[in-house]
Protein backbone atom coordinates (compact mmCIF):
# COMPACT_ATOMS: atom_id res chain seq x y z
CA UNK A 1 0.00 0.00 0.00
CA UNK A 2 2.76 2.70 0.89
CA UNK A 3 4.51 1.75 -2.83
CA UNK A 4 1.04 2.52 -3.91
CA UNK A 5 0.24 5.62 -2.29
CA UNK A 6 3.64 7.13 -3.49
CA UNK A 7 3.54 5.74 -6.64
CA UNK A 8 0.28 8.55 -7.08
CA UNK A 9 1.45 11.02 -3.97
CA UNK A 10 5.43 11.57 -5.64
CA UNK A 11 4.28 12.80 -9.52
CA UNK A 12 0.89 14.88 -7.77
CA UNK A 13 3.62 16.45 -5.45
CA UNK A 14 5.88 17.44 -8.02
CA UNK A 15 2.94 18.39 -10.22
CA UNK A 16 1.14 20.34 -7.64
CA UNK A 17 4.14 22.19 -6.71
CA UNK A 18 4.79 23.62 -10.11
CA UNK A 19 1.34 25.09 -9.35
CA UNK A 20 2.51 27.58 -6.83
CA UNK A 21 5.72 27.98 -8.44
CA UNK A 22 3.28 29.85 -11.36
CA UNK A 23 2.02 32.16 -8.95
CA UNK A 24 5.40 32.66 -7.44
CA UNK A 25 6.64 33.64 -10.94
CA UNK A 26 3.91 35.83 -11.08
CA UNK A 27 3.82 37.78 -8.09
CA UNK A 28 8.02 37.90 -8.29
CA UNK A 29 7.41 39.87 -11.25
CA UNK A 30 5.22 42.01 -10.50
CA UNK A 31 7.27 42.29 -6.98
CA UNK A 32 10.19 43.92 -8.99
CA UNK A 33 7.20 46.76 -10.20
CA UNK A 34 5.51 47.94 -7.26
CA UNK A 35 3.07 46.80 -4.17
CA UNK A 36 -0.19 48.21 -6.76
CA UNK A 37 0.98 45.80 -9.29
CA UNK A 38 1.57 43.11 -6.51
CA UNK A 39 -1.78 43.53 -5.55
CA UNK A 40 -3.64 43.69 -8.98
CA UNK A 41 -2.25 40.53 -9.87
CA UNK A 42 -3.09 39.43 -6.19
CA UNK A 43 -7.14 40.32 -6.49
CA UNK A 44 -6.60 39.54 -10.52
CA UNK A 45 -5.81 35.55 -9.46
CA UNK A 46 -7.52 35.51 -6.74
CA UNK A 47 -10.98 36.14 -8.69
CA UNK A 48 -9.93 33.21 -11.01
CA UNK A 49 -9.22 31.15 -7.62
CA UNK A 50 -12.89 31.78 -6.82
CA UNK A 51 -14.59 30.99 -10.45
CA UNK A 52 -12.37 28.07 -11.07
CA UNK A 53 -12.20 26.37 -7.24
CA UNK A 54 -15.56 26.72 -7.36
CA UNK A 55 -15.85 24.81 -10.36
CA UNK A 56 -13.10 22.46 -9.07
CA UNK A 57 -16.06 19.51 -8.55
CA UNK A 58 -15.31 18.97 -12.75
CA UNK A 59 -12.38 17.53 -11.31
CA UNK A 60 -12.86 15.94 -7.66
CA UNK A 61 -16.46 14.73 -8.43
CA UNK A 62 -15.27 12.59 -11.81
CA UNK A 63 -11.65 11.84 -9.59
CA UNK A 64 -14.26 9.84 -6.81
CA UNK A 65 -16.86 8.79 -9.57
CA UNK A 66 -14.31 7.51 -12.10
CA UNK A 67 -12.44 5.57 -9.53
CA UNK A 68 -14.77 3.08 -8.12
CA UNK A 69 -16.03 2.48 -11.79
CA UNK A 70 -12.38 1.74 -12.25
CA UNK A 71 -12.73 -0.45 -9.07
CA UNK A 72 -15.31 -1.99 -10.20
CA UNK A 73 -14.02 -2.97 -13.90
CA UNK A 74 -16.76 -0.89 -15.40
CA UNK A 75 -15.42 -0.01 -18.43
CA UNK A 76 -18.55 1.88 -19.82
CA UNK A 77 -18.90 3.69 -16.53
CA UNK A 78 -15.26 5.00 -16.86
CA UNK A 79 -16.02 6.60 -20.36
CA UNK A 80 -19.19 8.17 -19.49
CA UNK A 81 -18.07 9.87 -16.43
CA UNK A 82 -15.20 11.51 -18.80
CA UNK A 83 -17.76 12.66 -21.46
CA UNK A 84 -20.16 14.27 -18.79
CA UNK A 85 -17.78 15.76 -17.21
CA UNK A 86 -16.79 17.43 -20.22
CA UNK A 87 -20.50 18.13 -21.42
CA UNK A 88 -20.45 20.07 -18.11
CA UNK A 89 -16.89 21.80 -18.29
CA UNK A 90 -18.04 23.52 -21.92
CA UNK A 91 -21.43 24.05 -20.32
CA UNK A 92 -19.88 26.48 -17.83
CA UNK A 93 -16.97 27.90 -19.70
CA UNK A 94 -19.89 29.33 -22.06
CA UNK A 95 -21.63 30.70 -19.42
CA UNK A 96 -18.61 32.50 -17.96
CA UNK A 97 -17.67 34.31 -21.38
CA UNK A 98 -21.38 35.23 -21.94
CA UNK A 99 -21.53 36.83 -19.03
CA UNK A 100 -18.21 38.13 -18.30
CA UNK A 101 -18.56 41.79 -17.88
CA UNK A 102 -20.92 41.97 -15.32
CA UNK A 103 -19.36 38.83 -13.51
CA UNK A 104 -15.94 41.14 -13.59
CA UNK A 105 -17.26 44.68 -12.79
CA UNK A 106 -18.97 42.88 -9.59
CA UNK A 107 -15.93 41.18 -8.81
CA UNK A 108 -13.87 44.22 -8.81
CA UNK A 109 -16.52 45.74 -6.70
CA UNK A 110 -16.84 42.95 -3.74
CA UNK A 111 -12.95 42.86 -4.03
CA UNK A 112 -12.79 45.95 -2.27
CA UNK A 113 -10.32 47.21 -5.49
CA UNK A 114 -8.59 50.13 -5.27
CA UNK A 115 -9.51 52.83 -7.37
CA UNK A 116 -5.65 53.26 -8.52
CA UNK A 117 -5.88 49.62 -8.75
CA UNK A 118 -8.54 48.93 -10.98
CA UNK A 119 -7.22 49.73 -14.57
CA UNK A 120 -4.73 46.99 -13.78
CA UNK A 121 -7.06 44.26 -12.08
CA UNK A 122 -9.39 44.30 -15.06
CA UNK A 123 -7.08 44.13 -17.97
CA UNK A 124 -5.92 41.14 -15.79
CA UNK A 125 -9.50 39.80 -15.62
CA UNK A 126 -10.41 40.52 -19.65
CA UNK A 127 -7.73 39.03 -20.78
CA UNK A 128 -7.50 35.84 -18.50
CA UNK A 129 -11.37 34.82 -18.64
CA UNK A 130 -10.96 33.66 -22.26
CA UNK A 131 -8.86 30.80 -20.98
CA UNK A 132 -11.82 29.43 -19.20
CA UNK A 133 -12.71 26.06 -21.87
CA UNK A 134 -8.94 25.05 -21.50
CA UNK A 135 -8.96 24.84 -18.14
CA UNK A 136 -12.58 23.85 -17.12
CA UNK A 137 -11.24 20.92 -19.68
CA UNK A 138 -8.43 20.62 -18.15
CA UNK A 139 -9.67 19.94 -14.64
CA UNK A 140 -12.15 17.72 -16.21
CA UNK A 141 -9.33 15.29 -17.85
CA UNK A 142 -7.41 15.43 -14.88
CA UNK A 143 -9.89 14.29 -12.59
CA UNK A 144 -10.33 11.65 -15.09
CA UNK A 145 -6.65 10.31 -15.18
CA UNK A 146 -6.38 10.76 -11.46
CA UNK A 147 -9.23 8.05 -11.15
CA UNK A 148 -7.93 5.84 -13.45
CA UNK A 149 -4.70 5.66 -11.19
CA UNK A 150 -3.08 7.48 -13.28
CA UNK A 151 -0.32 10.28 -11.64
CA UNK A 152 1.82 10.55 -14.84
CA UNK A 153 -0.57 12.33 -16.93
CA UNK A 154 -1.33 14.97 -14.98
CA UNK A 155 1.96 15.77 -14.16
CA UNK A 156 2.76 16.00 -17.97
CA UNK A 157 -0.29 18.36 -18.15
CA UNK A 158 0.79 20.59 -15.27
CA UNK A 159 4.21 20.83 -16.01
CA UNK A 160 3.80 21.47 -19.68
CA UNK A 161 1.18 24.17 -18.44
CA UNK A 162 3.45 25.86 -15.82
CA UNK A 163 6.43 26.09 -17.58
CA UNK A 164 5.10 27.16 -20.29
CA UNK A 165 3.00 30.10 -18.88
CA UNK A 166 6.38 30.58 -16.93
CA UNK A 167 7.98 31.22 -19.97
CA UNK A 168 5.13 33.19 -21.99
CA UNK A 169 5.18 35.49 -18.80
CA UNK A 170 8.78 36.16 -18.54
CA UNK A 171 9.02 36.93 -22.16
CA UNK A 172 5.95 39.10 -22.12
CA UNK A 173 6.77 41.14 -18.94
CA UNK A 174 10.82 41.15 -19.17
CA UNK A 175 11.10 40.27 -22.58
CA UNK A 176 8.39 43.01 -24.74
CA UNK A 177 7.66 45.22 -21.62
CA UNK A 178 4.24 44.23 -20.31
CA UNK A 179 2.87 44.07 -17.09
CA UNK A 180 0.18 42.05 -15.73
CA UNK A 181 -1.56 41.54 -19.10
CA UNK A 182 1.24 39.75 -19.86
CA UNK A 183 0.97 37.33 -16.88
CA UNK A 184 -2.87 37.04 -18.13
CA UNK A 185 -1.44 36.34 -21.72
CA UNK A 186 0.54 33.48 -20.48
CA UNK A 187 -1.94 31.59 -19.04
CA UNK A 188 -4.49 31.68 -21.31
CA UNK A 189 -1.41 30.16 -24.06
CA UNK A 190 -0.58 28.00 -21.73
CA UNK A 191 -3.48 26.17 -20.96
CA UNK A 192 -4.55 25.55 -24.35
CA UNK A 193 -1.57 24.13 -24.98
CA UNK A 194 -2.16 21.62 -22.14
CA UNK A 195 -5.23 20.95 -23.37
CA UNK A 196 -4.09 19.43 -26.46
CA UNK A 197 -2.03 17.69 -24.55
CA UNK A 198 -4.79 16.02 -22.77
CA UNK A 199 -6.41 15.41 -25.94
CA UNK A 200 -3.62 13.82 -27.39
CA UNK A 201 -2.39 11.59 -24.22
CA UNK A 202 -6.38 10.36 -24.10
CA UNK A 203 -6.54 9.17 -27.88
CA UNK A 204 -2.74 7.77 -27.43
CA UNK A 205 -3.66 5.17 -24.23
CA UNK A 206 -7.61 5.35 -23.50
CA UNK A 207 -8.80 5.56 -27.51
CA UNK A 208 -10.16 1.63 -26.55
CA UNK A 209 -12.43 3.06 -24.28
CA UNK A 210 -14.91 4.84 -27.32
CA UNK A 211 -15.99 1.59 -28.18
CA UNK A 212 -17.88 1.59 -25.14
CA UNK A 213 -19.41 5.25 -25.67
CA UNK A 214 -23.10 5.73 -26.27
CA UNK A 215 -24.06 9.14 -26.65
CA UNK A 216 -28.10 8.05 -25.37
CA UNK A 217 -25.74 6.60 -22.04
CA UNK A 218 -24.12 10.45 -21.60
CA UNK A 219 -27.07 11.97 -21.08
CA UNK A 220 -28.87 9.34 -18.93
CA UNK A 221 -31.12 11.18 -16.66
CA UNK A 222 -30.51 8.81 -13.59
CA UNK A 223 -26.68 8.77 -14.58
CA UNK A 224 -26.78 12.34 -14.89
CA UNK A 225 -28.39 13.20 -11.99
CA UNK A 226 -25.95 11.05 -9.91
CA UNK A 227 -23.02 13.00 -11.58
CA UNK A 228 -24.85 16.28 -10.85
CA UNK A 229 -25.74 16.23 -7.45
CA UNK A 230 -22.19 14.83 -6.19
CA UNK A 231 -20.96 17.72 -7.88
CA UNK A 232 -23.69 19.98 -6.65
CA UNK A 233 -22.41 19.38 -2.88
CA UNK A 234 -18.93 19.69 -3.95
CA UNK A 235 -19.72 23.00 -5.73
CA UNK A 236 -21.56 24.28 -2.40
CA UNK A 237 -18.16 23.29 -0.29
CA UNK A 238 -15.90 24.68 -2.44
CA UNK A 239 -18.20 28.45 -2.80
CA UNK A 240 -17.95 28.13 1.07
CA UNK A 241 -14.52 27.50 0.90
CA UNK A 242 -13.23 30.44 -2.09
CA UNK A 243 -16.20 32.63 0.24
CA UNK A 244 -13.57 32.63 2.79
CA UNK A 245 -10.01 33.00 1.17
CA UNK A 246 -12.46 36.49 -1.16
CA UNK A 247 -13.40 37.87 2.14
CA UNK A 248 -9.57 37.33 3.40
CA UNK A 249 -8.56 39.33 0.34
CA UNK A 250 -11.26 41.64 0.86
CA UNK A 251 -10.46 42.48 4.04
CA UNK A 252 -6.41 42.72 3.11
CA UNK A 253 -7.69 45.19 0.50
CA UNK A 254 -9.52 46.81 3.17
CA UNK A 255 -6.56 47.11 5.18
CA UNK A 256 -4.79 49.36 2.42
CA UNK A 257 -1.81 48.40 -0.32
CA UNK A 258 0.73 47.18 1.88
CA UNK A 259 -1.32 44.71 3.58
CA UNK A 260 -2.82 43.50 0.60
CA UNK A 261 0.58 43.18 -0.67
CA UNK A 262 2.28 41.11 2.41
CA UNK A 263 -1.09 39.15 2.31
CA UNK A 264 -0.27 38.09 -1.24
CA UNK A 265 3.29 37.56 -0.72
CA UNK A 266 2.22 35.23 2.51
CA UNK A 267 -0.32 33.15 0.74
CA UNK A 268 2.32 32.05 -1.56
CA UNK A 269 3.17 30.13 1.84
CA UNK A 270 0.13 28.42 2.37
CA UNK A 271 -0.16 27.82 -1.21
CA UNK A 272 2.89 25.90 -1.50
CA UNK A 273 2.41 23.78 1.45
CA UNK A 274 -1.70 22.77 0.53
CA UNK A 275 -0.32 21.74 -3.13
CA UNK A 276 2.45 19.58 -1.07
CA UNK A 277 0.40 17.61 0.58
CA UNK A 278 -2.73 17.49 -1.76
CA UNK A 279 -0.10 14.79 -3.29
CA UNK A 280 -1.20 12.58 -0.87
CA UNK A 281 -4.83 13.70 -0.68
CA UNK A 282 -5.13 12.66 -4.26
CA UNK A 283 -3.52 9.54 -3.88
CA UNK A 284 -6.33 8.94 -1.13
CA UNK A 285 -8.83 10.03 -3.32
CA UNK A 286 -7.74 7.64 -6.15
CA UNK A 287 -7.02 4.91 -3.87
CA UNK A 288 -10.26 5.00 -1.56
CA UNK A 289 -12.69 5.63 -4.66
CA UNK A 290 -10.82 2.32 -6.28
CA UNK A 291 -10.93 0.02 -2.70
CA UNK A 292 -14.47 1.39 -2.45
CA UNK A 293 -15.51 0.40 -6.09
CA UNK A 294 -14.17 -2.93 -5.58
CA UNK A 295 -15.76 -3.77 -1.76
CA UNK A 296 -12.41 -3.74 -0.15
CA UNK A 297 -13.38 -2.33 3.05
CA UNK A 298 -9.81 -2.93 4.83
CA UNK A 299 -7.55 -1.73 1.84
CA UNK A 300 -9.63 1.50 1.99
CA UNK A 301 -9.20 1.50 5.89
CA UNK A 302 -5.33 0.98 5.33
CA UNK A 303 -4.99 3.61 2.70
CA UNK A 304 -6.75 6.21 4.54
CA UNK A 305 -4.59 5.65 7.42
CA UNK A 306 -1.00 5.55 5.82
CA UNK A 307 -1.72 8.86 3.58
CA UNK A 308 -2.36 10.18 7.40
CA UNK A 309 1.43 9.37 7.77
CA UNK A 310 2.88 10.65 5.01
CA UNK A 311 0.94 13.71 4.52
CA UNK A 312 1.26 14.63 7.91
CA UNK A 313 5.42 14.22 7.94
CA UNK A 314 5.76 16.55 4.85
CA UNK A 315 3.67 19.10 6.98
CA UNK A 316 6.44 18.68 9.62
CA UNK A 317 8.84 19.44 6.97
CA UNK A 318 7.13 22.28 5.97
CA UNK A 319 6.92 23.97 8.96
CA UNK A 320 10.21 23.36 10.07
CA UNK A 321 11.36 24.84 6.79
CA UNK A 322 9.53 28.21 7.16
CA UNK A 323 10.51 28.60 10.64
CA UNK A 324 14.29 28.16 9.76
CA UNK A 325 14.04 29.69 6.31
CA UNK A 326 11.06 32.27 6.10
CA UNK A 327 13.23 35.43 5.71
CA UNK A 328 15.22 34.24 2.41
CA UNK A 329 11.73 32.77 1.57
CA UNK A 330 9.93 36.36 1.21
CA UNK A 331 13.08 37.48 -0.57
CA UNK A 332 12.20 35.47 -3.50
CA UNK A 333 8.92 37.50 -3.81
CA UNK A 334 9.83 40.94 -3.66
CA UNK A 335 13.27 42.95 -2.95
CA UNK A 336 11.19 46.19 -1.60
CA UNK A 337 12.33 47.05 1.88
CA UNK A 338 9.27 48.13 3.27
CA UNK A 339 6.79 45.20 2.11
CA UNK A 340 10.06 42.67 3.69
CA UNK A 341 9.69 44.55 6.78
CA UNK A 342 5.78 44.69 7.15
CA UNK A 343 5.60 40.97 6.34
CA UNK A 344 8.36 39.88 8.87
CA UNK A 345 5.91 39.51 12.14
CA UNK A 346 3.82 37.14 10.10
CA UNK A 347 6.28 34.51 9.26
CA UNK A 348 4.96 32.48 12.62
CA UNK A 349 1.44 32.20 11.14
CA UNK A 350 3.33 30.23 8.24
CA UNK A 351 5.04 27.93 9.99
CA UNK A 352 2.05 26.97 12.18
CA UNK A 353 -0.51 26.70 9.03
CA UNK A 354 1.13 23.42 7.94
CA UNK A 355 0.64 21.64 11.10
CA UNK A 356 -3.10 23.00 11.70
CA UNK A 357 -3.84 22.78 7.91
CA UNK A 358 -3.13 19.44 6.75
CA UNK A 359 -5.54 17.27 8.11
CA UNK A 360 -8.73 19.06 6.17
CA UNK A 361 -7.07 18.64 3.42
CA UNK A 362 -5.76 15.06 3.71
CA UNK A 363 -10.30 14.60 4.65
CA UNK A 364 -10.83 16.28 1.62
CA UNK A 365 -9.41 13.37 -0.64
CA UNK A 366 -10.99 10.58 1.70
CA UNK A 367 -14.24 11.97 1.49
CA UNK A 368 -14.06 12.17 -2.47
CA UNK A 369 -12.58 8.72 -3.04
CA UNK A 370 -15.83 7.75 -0.94
CA UNK A 371 -18.12 10.38 -2.90
CA UNK A 372 -18.68 11.60 0.44
CA UNK A 373 -20.16 14.91 -0.62
CA UNK A 374 -23.10 16.10 1.73
CA UNK A 375 -20.34 15.38 4.23
CA UNK A 376 -17.72 17.66 2.51
CA UNK A 377 -20.11 20.14 1.89
CA UNK A 378 -21.79 20.52 5.59
CA UNK A 379 -18.55 20.44 7.55
CA UNK A 380 -17.01 23.52 5.17
CA UNK A 381 -20.04 25.35 5.43
CA UNK A 382 -20.03 25.02 9.63
CA UNK A 383 -15.99 25.59 9.20
CA UNK A 384 -17.20 29.13 7.33
CA UNK A 385 -19.21 30.01 10.23
CA UNK A 386 -16.79 29.50 12.60
CA UNK A 387 -14.12 31.05 10.76
CA UNK A 388 -16.21 34.36 10.61
CA UNK A 389 -16.94 34.22 14.05
CA UNK A 390 -13.52 34.03 14.95
CA UNK A 391 -12.51 37.24 12.48
CA UNK A 392 -14.73 39.57 14.09
CA UNK A 393 -13.57 38.16 17.78
CA UNK A 394 -9.67 38.55 16.67
CA UNK A 395 -10.76 42.27 14.74
CA UNK A 396 -8.86 44.53 17.34
CA UNK A 397 -5.77 42.35 16.03
CA UNK A 398 -5.83 43.75 12.87
CA UNK A 399 -3.80 42.49 10.28
CA UNK A 400 -3.00 39.25 12.82
CA UNK A 401 -7.00 38.71 13.81
CA UNK A 402 -7.25 38.00 10.17
CA UNK A 403 -4.51 35.24 9.82
CA UNK A 404 -5.94 33.48 12.85
CA UNK A 405 -9.11 33.30 11.56
CA UNK A 406 -7.84 31.55 8.60
CA UNK A 407 -5.87 29.20 11.00
CA UNK A 408 -8.86 28.69 13.01
CA UNK A 409 -11.33 28.24 9.57
CA UNK A 410 -8.03 25.32 8.60
CA UNK A 411 -8.15 23.86 11.77
CA UNK A 412 -12.28 23.62 12.51
CA UNK A 413 -12.23 21.99 8.77
CA UNK A 414 -10.33 19.15 9.68
CA UNK A 415 -11.82 18.55 13.32
CA UNK A 416 -15.29 18.43 11.95
CA UNK A 417 -14.65 15.90 9.23
CA UNK A 418 -12.73 14.05 11.76
CA UNK A 419 -15.57 13.87 13.78
CA UNK A 420 -18.17 13.31 11.00
CA UNK A 421 -15.76 9.83 9.81
CA UNK A 422 -15.58 9.04 13.54
CA UNK A 423 -19.33 8.85 13.79
CA UNK A 424 -19.89 7.13 10.06
CA UNK A 425 -16.86 5.78 9.00
CA UNK A 426 -17.18 4.17 5.19
CA UNK A 427 -20.93 4.63 5.33
CA UNK A 428 -20.51 8.08 5.17
CA UNK A 429 -21.90 8.15 1.46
Amino acid sequence: MNKEILRLAVPNIISNISVPLLSTVDTALMGRLSEWHIGAVGIGSMIFNFVYWNFGFLRMGTTGLTAQAYGAQDEAAIVHTLGRALFVALLVAAGLLALQWPFGEASFYLMNTAEAQQELVARYFYIRIWAAPATLGLYAFMGWFFGMQNAIYPLLLTVLSNVANIALSLFLVRGLGMDVDGVAYGTVGAQYCSLLLAVGLFYYKYRHLLEHFRRSALLHWQQLRKFLGLNADIFIRTLALTGAFAFFYSRSSAEGAMALAVNTILLQFLNWMSYGVDGFAFASESLVGKYKGAADNLKVLQAIRLSFGWGLGLAVLFSLGYWFFGEPILRVFTNQPDVLSAARPFLLWMAVMPLAGTPCYLWDGVFIGLTASRAMRNSMILAFVIFLLAYWAALPLGNHGLWLALLVLLAARGVIQHVLFARKGLELA
